[in-house]
């Protein structure tokens, strides 16, 4: 039995054109709001009322709204997807939150991420990492069965740890130089501890972090606040890991 309640609040918005134009703070008043309401429902429900008055509806990026895709960035009351550990904001609840809140949704906030609109953002800047690196070009033949290339447990289990990131920009959105280590040191682990990635892992590492550099991502200060607000918990050993990955590739 869920206590079920309904509520109000005071949204105020990032409200912004495109990358270019100047944007700004417009608040909403928005009423008879579920408790048991995602957060993304209750956007929906703001949009419903603003098209209604034949106002401009709030645009946010979203997708499978099962925690999955990464797509829903936003920053709430200063955290990434908002006052909860673990998830995403499509997994945030309103009963998170205290009937009248004041709630402040803005976009993630990096060079490297414009805004497309309002709180859509572009994030065609991961894209073009994993690009540079994340695959493999192995021969391999015919195929293989699947145990035909054993694998110790441990390795294995911090491989798949290390795929659980979803790309979603949390990482870089509550980092002070909006580093995107904690992203690229994932996708080299995914690869890098296992047998099928080895034969290209000089070269990968390399790649990966000359074009996170060249697309303006800050450097890394240890602070552990992607570590955080990782809403897959990715371990920031995983830093550690790409850093020996290219100081090898470096002298080897």
């Amino acid at each position: 039995m869920t206590n079920h309640k309904n509520m109000k609040f005071t949204l105020k918005i990032w409200r912004q054109k495109d990358a270019k134009s100047k944007g700004k703070f417009v608040t909403y008043k928005i009423t008879d709001i579920s408790s048991e309401c995602s957060f993304l429902e209750m956007l929906d429900i703001l949009n419903e009322q603003l098209i209604n008055k034949n106002e401009e509806p709030v645009v946010f990026d979203h997708d499978c709204r099962e925690g999955i895709c990464g797509m829903c960035s936003l920053y709430i009351n200063g955290r990434p997807h908002g006052p909860d550990d673990a998830i995403t904001t499509c997994q945030l609840h309103m009963r998170k939150f205290r009937d009248g809140d004041t709630i402040v949704i803005e976009p993630w906030r990096a060079r490297p991420f414009p805004v497309i609109r309002d709180l859509m953002i572009d994030r065609s800047a991961f894209d073009k990492i994993i690009q540079e690196g994340g695959f493999i070009s192995v021969n391999t033949g015919g195929a293989a069965d699947a145990n035909s290339i054993l694998i110790s447990k441990l390795p294995a289990d911090l491989s798949m740890d290390a795929a659980a990131c979803i790309g979603c920009g949390a990482c870089v959105a509550t980092c002070k130089n909006a580093s995107a280590m904690l992203f690229v040191a994932a996708k080299v682990s995914h690869f890098a501890l296992l047998p099928q990635g080895r034969p290209e892992a000089k070269e990968r590492v390399r790649r990966m972090v000359a074009k996170m550099d060249e697309l303006g991502f800050g450097n890394c200060t240890n602070t552990f606040a992607c570590e955080v607000e990782c809403p897959k918990l990715i371990s920031v050993s995983n830093i550690a890991r790409m850093n020996r990955e290219f100081l090898c590739a470096k002298v080897g």
